[in-house]
């Protein structure tokens, strides 16, 4: 844990900047996490030393990098408390990973009739590849709704009502990108366990913010993008328990995922080299590796009190201070994510006006429409917090957003 979280803004040399004339608050962690130095170098000193392609070398580059890449999968294993580095998949990111599994797993076990249970608050990532997979399978789609009103909370008293034994997967946000909701995954992994469903959690929003143990959660598949926690974009990972990868088929297919090829059929390495077809993302797993280190010197746990801290504060804050501003998400225990809408603004004039401050926001959907809808809104601004951010952000943001409630008040 750092002495003062105003120290840690200094490892992030993007921080550094002014945008507008003023310095850069930025307030769009949900979409895209900064980078520290750390991790840049990272990236710098492979490309500088040891860049060559893996597995297939013999000469001292490749195997420096072979040794580096399986290094980061061992690192990635132990960040997630996976019981084996085998049980890791590097992929492109978290969408990737969802629909690695929607067609490797997917298309091998799901039937007309079967059922695919989702929540009504995930994002397009965790519901299109599924309504893919549905149209090719003849599967159904079925969702656990949000409780009626603004606080964004799973029903969870319909549980029972919608997950049956005809669900064979059950695929769940941890922590919303729109609504800031904690869901209680251990939980809910529990429940599908007693009617045979599998399960996949949709960590882009928590793995970077507390501790994620696939272990202590019991899920069968969990993912993450990398860019949301501290490392470089286009990296991100896919836990499966063993025995489901081993069984399951590639997605993709080309060089490094083979044990052997004869010009009427090939045969398959093992997990997890059997899903990562051609030349991996190399440099980035490393970075990726090394945003691991950064965060766990941090400390996970610390990190979410700090990011709970920070949300609980701003939406007191917002709710007291510019009466009339719709706010999403629970007052309490919730994550770094929080949305407003300010009635008659566009989400969009929002953040452009917020940008003039310096202040950097999202203002959409969200990937969120079906939600959206739900909620009777097209859009929200949203702010979200990260380990760099302190008060200080949302003084500036209150102050931004009383200007432009006011700007369209007039």
């Amino acid at each position: 844990m750092p002495a003062s979280w105003n120290t840690v803004r200094a490892d992030f040399p993007i921080l550094a900047q002014q945008v507008n004339g003023r310095p850069l608050v930025y307030l769009d962690n949900a979409a895209t996490s900064q980078k520290p130095q750390c991790v840049i170098d990272a990236l710098v000193d492979y490309y500088s030393k040891d860049n060559a392609n893996v597995h297939r070398g013999i000469h001292a580059l490749s195997m420096r990098a072979t040794a580096a890449y399986e290094a980061a999968r061992e690192r990635s294993a132990k960040f997630l408390n996976a019981a084996s580095a085998s049980e890791i998949v590097f992929t492109g990111g978290t969408t990737d990973g969802i629909n690695l599994v929607a067609n490797a797993w997917g298309d091998e076990n799901l039937k007309a009739g079967d059922v695919i249970l989702l929540t009504e608050m995930e994002h397009h990532s965790n519901l299109v590849p599924w309504q893919l997979l549905a149209r090719r399978t003849g599967a159904k789609l079925r969702f656990l709704p949000v409780v009626a009103g603004d606080t964004g909370l799973l029903d969870l008293a319909k549980l029972p009502e919608v997950l049956t034994p005809d669900v064979k997967l059950f695929a769940f946000t941890h922590v919303s990108n729109t609504l800031g909701v904690i869901n209680p995954v251990a939980d809910l992994v529990a429940a599908a366990k007693k009617v045979g469903a599998l399960t996949l959690i949709d960590a882009a929003q928590s793995a970077g913010h507390m501790v994620v143990d696939v272990r202590a959660i019991g899920c069968d598949f969990l993912v993450v993008s990398g860019h949301k926690m501290c490392g470089p974009t286009g990296i991100g990972l896919l836990y499966g328990r063993q025995e489901l990868l081993d069984a399951m088929p590639p997605y993709r297919g080309g060089g490094s995922m083979i044990s052997s090829v004869t010009y009427e059929e090939a045969k398959w390495a093992p997990a997890p080299q059997k899903f990562e077809a051609g030349t991996p993302n190399i440099a980035d797993a490393i970075a990726l590796a090394r945003a691991m280190d950064y965060l766990d010197e941090l400390g996970r746990a610390e990190i979410m009190r700090h990011d709970e801290r920070l949300a609980a504060l701003a939406y007191e804050r917002i709710t007291k201070e510019v009466p009339g501003i719709r706010v999403l998400g629970p007052a309490h225990h919730r994550s770094g994510v929080l949305s407003f809408a300010i009635p008659g603004a566009h989400a969009h004039d929002v953040v452009t006006l917020a940008d003039q401050e310096g202040i950097a926001l999202r203002g959409g959907h969200h990937c969120n429409q079906p939600l959206m809808k739900k909620l009777g809104l097209t859009s929200t601004s949203r702010a979200s917090f990260y380990l760099y951010n302190t008060a200080d952000d949302i003084e500036r943001l209150i102050f931004a957003l009383k200007k432009i409630q006011k700007f369209f008040a007039v």
